[in-house]
């Protein structure tokens, strides 16, 4: 096991050291007793640490909140698999509607952009389309 500071294991999982102070503080990380193997009075992480501070940030690029996030650990604890499915296909079905709706904003504004190129003159499609 290799012992890192906070500011290593932040660095090692590619966020701030506030950020894994936040997570600690949310319960998505724990927070260790300061231990005397290395500098007194300094916490130290290890590679449990490190493995959960990536699960919580591929979690984070599914789109999962930080709460779905720590009931996600609270499942892998138990091996919930039915509960960590479900909540998967919820996401996935989020993912569907924003998807939606991100082809709808792209083919309004293809159709603006088109319009927008029709002409020079008078007011810009594209621009009097978000006055409304």
């Amino acid at each position: 096991m290799v012992a890192m500071t906070i500011s290593e294991l932040a660095r090692a999982g590619g966020v701030g050291v506030e950020t894994v102070r936040y997570y600690q503080r949310r319960g998505l990380i724990d927070d260790p007793r300061p231990s005397r193997e290395r500098l007194p009075g300094r916490r130290h992480y290890g590679d449990d640490d490190a493995r959960r501070l990536r699960f919580v940030r591929g979690a984070q690029r599914a789109g999962f909140t930080l709460a779905e996030i720590a009931t996600l650990i609270e499942l892998d604890e138990t091996d919930e698999r039915p509960r960590a499915r479900e909540m998967a296909r919820d996401r996935i079905a989020r993912l569907d509607d924003e998807i939606g709706d991100l082809q709808a904003a792209r083919a309004s504004l293809v159709k603006l952009a088109r319009e927008c190129s029709r002409g020079d003159t008078g007011p810009c499609p594209i621009l009097t389309a978000f006055e409304q």
